[in-house]
């Protein structure tokens, strides 16, 4: 399985033109419906993956975590992708899809891992309402394969803040500054719901206003209308919106393209983008750069978020 992602380093190249590779996988055979659903997650994200190795139960943690495991010494926690999203099935998983983001690691439980899928980010759509209903928000994008089948895109970070990995978003809103910039407005695209709470619970904190969109592509679209608008004002764009945070992993478009299609419209010179993703890598953060991002903050971190955005905006 080892074969499966090798040269990842390599492919960072690739999320520079709207494109990105996921692993797929499945989680059982629901015993409900009869169904077996594929799903995906980024390969910038997955480490490695192994056979489930002995896990070690740990006292007091969220249902869906099963333990613990010890990798090259390091204890990780292991949450059963089957029991959080609801699937229920008498197989029990046999591999574990090691992932990292912003530096924390952390195994997923599966039934099998499929194989590794190079597509355009504008082939991943945004899901349907309904679907969206019925997985609780926990899917942010979704394509049909030539066999029409349904890759849908798991919302990892929605995963693990609700199994208590990135800690409570009040207690660490409570510890944001507010600013005295009543005139100050961040737009923000992210396609996570759990990254889109924060944001706004940090931005609510700094009492500074916002406008947001759920994708790279809706993002374009609602900047040019605002670009229109102040033409038709004859004021420049910077007069309604100072600062653009923008996510990388968005359907339709990610935040490079974004970002390069924001830096090449002269109407929105002199307004940073702050890039905000748990793609922190140092190769990810220079191919922000390299497309024009001014900043980069790791997500899950509002305290840094929070002063990034005070000097930007101040």
């Amino acid at each position: 399985m080892s074969d499966l992602l090798k040269n990842i380093d390599a492919r960072t190249k690739l999320a520079g033109n709207n494109k990105l590779e996921i692993l797929m996988f499945t989680l059982g055979v629901d015993n409900r419906s009869g169904r077996r659903e594929t799903y995906g997650i980024n390969v910038f994200k997955v480490r490695e993956v192994m056979r489930v190795p002995e896990i070690t139960q740990s006292p007091n943690m969220p249902n869906a975590v099963e333990g613990m495991v010890s990798l090259r010494g390091s204890l990780v926690p292991v949450i059963d992708l089957a029991k959080y999203v609801g699937v229920q099935c008498d197989v029990k998983p046999t591999i574990m899809i090691v992932t990292e983001y912003n530096g924390h690691t952390q195994g997923f439980l599966v039934e099998a891992v499929d194989t590794i899928l190079r597509l355009d980010w504008s082939s991943m759509r945004v899901p349907p309402e309904m679907l969206a209903s019925q997985t609780g928000g926990l899917v942010t994008a979704v394509t049909e394969l030539t066999d029409k089948r349904l890759v849908m895109m798991m919302d990892v970070e929605k995963v693990l803040a609700e199994a208590g990995h990135f800690g409570d978003d009040d207690l660490i809103a409570k510890s944001v500054q507010p600013l005295d910039l009543p005139d100050r407005t961040v737009f923000f695209a992210d396609d996570s719901s759990v990254a889109r709470r924060q944001i706004e619970k940090t931005l609510e904190a700094m009492k500074v206003k916002y406008i947001s969109a759920i994708n790279g592509s809706r993002a374009w679209e609602e900047l040019k209308k605002i670009a229109d608008s102040a033409d038709a004002a004859h004021i420049p764009v910077k007069n309604i919106i100072q600062v653009i945070l923008t996510d990388v992993e968005m359907p339709e478009m990610d935040g490079y393209m974004l970002t390069r299609k924001i830096k090449a419209d002269t109407r929105f010179a002199k307004i940073p983008v702050l890039m905000h993703s748990s793609l922190s890598s140092d190769s990810n953060q220079q191919l922000g750069k390299a497309v024009g991002v001014d900043e980069y903050v790791p997500k899950f971190e509002p305290q840094k978020l929070a002063q990034t955005l005070a000097r930007l905006l101040a």
